[in-house]
């Protein structure tokens, strides 16, 4: 490597060029979070259920967590989201509309025992599934 006082640009394009075999550096760049990621690197987005599903959760764990699939209206996606808390499947009815976020996985994959779930259930017809399922709130009806 140059080390004279003259190198600055050789130590710079050098520099540039193997910044490139650098994971992060190369997918922030090319911005393949923004292409590959249903809500397209926004942390929330706004969709309509299409059904619910109940998904086995993994090993050691036996239960079956209550989920929705959801059809994001910004690009027609289709996405599996988590209804947290007791009973909160019971507010969200198909044709409704939800606002979702990311569940809280590491680098935006899946938490804990959801195998294939990124997503949760915030709000329902704008009004927050937690306050519905703690009974401060009734749902709306549209």
């Amino acid at each position: 490597m140059a080390k004279g006082l003259y190198s600055a640009r050789r130590k710079k394009s050098s520099r540039k060029k193997l910044r490139w075999s650098e994971r992060h550096y190369k997918r922030r760049t090319l911005k393949l979070k923004e292409k590959t990621d249903p809500l397209m690197g926004s942390p929330l987005a706004r969709g309509i259920v299409v059904e619910k599903v109940g998904i086995e959760a993994k090993q050691p764990n036996s239960a079956i967590r209550k989920c929705i699939r959801v059809q994001l209206s910004k690009n027609g996606r289709q996405v599996t989201a988590f209804a947290p808390g007791n009973g909160a499947i019971n507010f969200i009815d198909e044709h409704d509309e939800v606002l979702i976020e990311g569940i809280g996985g590491r680098m935006g994959r899946s938490y804990g025992d959801l195998p294939g779930v990124r997503y949760r259930v915030v709000k329902v017809n704008n009004v927050s599934l937690q306050e519905m399922v703690k009974g401060k709130i009734e749902k709306p009806v549209r």
